[in-house]
């Protein structure tokens, strides 16, 4: 059975542990297990409470009148919400609960049910990102078995290719963009993601995929113009080094811009060549794609 920290708890409903804590003292919803160091541990079930709890908060719902409720009536509460975000959060929020009881029939028919209202694109800019934010953080530090994630990013990968699939492939730029991931990282979805952005904006792409060897890229740009390599990386198999991946990357072309985004690049702490540009949060890299 899966367990959760206080602080997974705070990241993925956006409630603040210190809050998290007092509801713990004041009302019953939440009846979290300890260690013999006494940390808190959250099982799947207070996972899915605490997101029921924070979204029926956000949009009115006095604390004190959901601790008053059952799992069914906070269900029943979250399906009669109307707002436009509202109804974006409760579709992510069952994602995630989905992705943590491995239900994959109810998380595909999630985002099928969204995409046949919105369509594909709204369905990756408004659900899909935003659970791939939320949920990465359980990924990132091996708080899902990988059962879990595994079979929700296969479903999100396929509904992303979808997506890339069918927007139009018209270049209103003479930028080119490989994309790549380094040998050993197989964490595919955060750069079809970016894929699907920078198709979505005109920009011709060569996607390259996963684990590509550093002479490929050599290859490729000493054949092909390109005008910036982008890789991002979430999780390399063990051993990994930035710092020598950062050094294998500088004698590719000193011409050829380097753009690294993924959690590896959020917490890397050193110094790096001039063409190489780390995008340290999400912000960053929004902003480098959308300017583009």
């Amino acid at each position: 059975m899966s367990s959760y920290t206080i602080k997974d708890l705070e990241q993925i409903s956006g409630i603040k542990a210190h809050t998290i804590r007092i509801w713990e003292q004041r009302y019953n919803f939440l009846q979290p297990q300890r260690t013999e160091t006494n940390i808190r541990s959250y099982s799947s079930d207070e996972l899915k409470v605490i997101l029921n709890v924070s979204l029926l908060n956000k949009y009115g719902y006095k604390i004190s009148h959901i601790d008053k409720m059952t799992n069914a009536d906070m269900e029943e509460k979250i399906m009669g919400l109307n707002q436009l975000d509202a109804e974006k959060e409760r579709v992510v929020n069952a994602l995630i609960k989905d992705m943590v009881s491995l239900n994959t029939q109810s998380f595909e028919r999630q985002l099928d049910a969204y995409i046949v209202q919105k369509g594909i694109e709204k369905t990756i800019n408004e659900i899909i990102f935003s659970f791939l934010e939320r949920a990465g953080v359980l990924w990132i530090t091996n708080h899902v078995n990988p059962a879990q994630e595994h079979l929700a990013t296969n479903i999100v990968r396929q509904k992303i290719i979808l997506g890339i699939e069918k927007l139009p492939s018209f270049y209103n730029t003479n930028i080119n963009i490989v994309l790549f991931m380094p040998e050993g990282e197989y964490h595919e979805v955060g750069l079809l993601f970016v894929h699907f952005l920078l198709k979505q904006k005109g920009i011709s792409v060569d996607y390259l995929g996963a684990n590509v060897p550093i002479v490929d890229l050599k290859y490729l740009t000493n054949n092909k113009k390109v005008d910036y390599l982008y890789t991002h990386i979430t999780a390399p198999i063990k051993g990994f080094k930035m710092n020598k991946f950062i050094e294998q990357l500088n004698v590719i072309n000193p011409s050829i811009p380097i753009v690294i985004s993924g959690q590896l690049a959020q917490e890397f702490k050193g110094t790096v060549p001039p063409q190489i540009h780390i995008k340290r949060t999400l912000g960053s890299t929004m902003d480098f794609l959308l300017g583009l």
